[in-house]
């Protein structure tokens, strides 16, 4: 790990970010200053850099992931050769509970220190393949319009049950719903088009469009979230799909459950592939009638199916080699003594 010297902390906004500089703990060396958040302010705050601090190697820059707010520097750090961590805001927040003010200036200062005591637990950032950017675009996009047409169609059936209804109101969800549709069919075609400019992309999808249950779509958001890790309990605790103990003592003991929160458009479309499986595959029919016959509850089962997917998906993305469906793992201990 790097020795860094010197740790800015940036609290950003809409329009401008905050950022101050220590050098440790408890020294300041230059106090928070504000920049507008746009191409100058970003060339402002680099010259502020330089006047304050020595070696690019020796700063730690650290911010709050805003979505699209801090992006836009957190790219400009990084093409100039800055380590960036963009960390979750709830993270920061737990460490420095409110108490008194809270402003921007304020902010940062925590920010800022938080980089400072915790610089060996920070995840530098580094931005996305431009191909990959793009599709988590347009699955987001597509994500919206299906939450969109959902809405049209229960519209639309509530009119249809109506006793008085207008014709005008009824042409506008049908003309909503059709056009959504279109888009969708457009979105899934770039989609498509953007997996084959790339063959390492399109190799992948391949793959993983080899496991049951899994089609294009989830084979998408996989692949952009295997491009990190392809450890499958690191994916399954993204997804919020991982069983976690609450334990304590012999008073607190409760059943392992995951945290239920994550990506949902990728958990929820996991979810149906393990429905798929579990109805339509013979060896994962088996398995759920099997553990709901001994009393588990069948969601508990459809989640176990669900990181049996993950693992799967994981697998033939390490070894390169499509999905067997009659394959059986051989225990290495028993190679040995054969």
């Amino acid at each position: 790990m790097p020795q860094f010297k010197y740790f800015v902390g940036v609290d950003i906004a809409s329009a401008t970010f905050v950022s101050c500089i220590r050098t440790s703990v408890l020294e300041v060396i230059a106090e928070p200053k504000e920049f507008s958040n746009h191409e100058n302010g970003y060339v402002s705050f680099l010259s502020w850099l330089e006047k304050h601090t020595n070696a690019v190697s020796e700063i730690a820059i650290c911010m709050e992931n805003t979505g699209v707010y801090s992006e836009g520097l957190a790219y400009f750090l990084a093409a100039t050769n800055h380590a960036v961590a963009v960390e979750p805001p709830l993270k920061i927040q737990k460490k420095f509970p409110i108490s008194g003010d809270k402003n921007d200036p304020k902010d940062s200062l925590n920010i800022a220190e938080y980089a400072c005591r915790y610089v060996d637990k920070l995840s530098f950032w580094q931005p996305r393949n431009e191909i990959l950017e793009q599709i988590k675009l347009l699955l987001t996009t597509r994500q919206q319009l299906i939450v969109q047409s959902t809405a049209h169609k229960n519209a639309l059936h509530a009119v249809n049950r109506k006793e008085v209804y207008n014709q005008i109101a009824k042409k506008v969800h049908q003309d909503m719903i059709r056009g959504i549709t279109i888009h969708i069919k457009a979105i899934d075609t770039e989609i498509r088009d953007l997996i084959n400019s790339i063959p390492t992309f399109k190799q992948s999808v391949l793959l993983l469009d080899s496991i049951p249950g899994i089609g294009i779509t989830l084979a998408s958001h996989l692949l952009i979230m295997t491009q990190n890790s392809l450890d499958p309990r690191k994916l399954s605790a993204y997804l919020g799909i991982a069983p976690y103990q609450h334990r304590s003592g012999t008073s607190v003991f409760k059943k392992d459950t995951s945290r239920h929160y994550g990506p949902a458009a990728a958990r929820g479309l996991l979810y149906l592939a393990a429905c798929s499986v579990s109805t339509h595959r013979e060896q994962f029919k088996k398995y759920f009638l099997r553990k709901t016959a001994e009393g588990k509850p069948g969601k508990l089962v459809l989640n176990n199916i669900q990181n049996k997917l993950i693992k799967i998906a994981c697998a033939v993305l390490r070894t390169q080699k499509p999905y067997i469906p009659n394959y059986v793992s051989v225990n290495p201990t028993c190679l040995r003594k054969a």
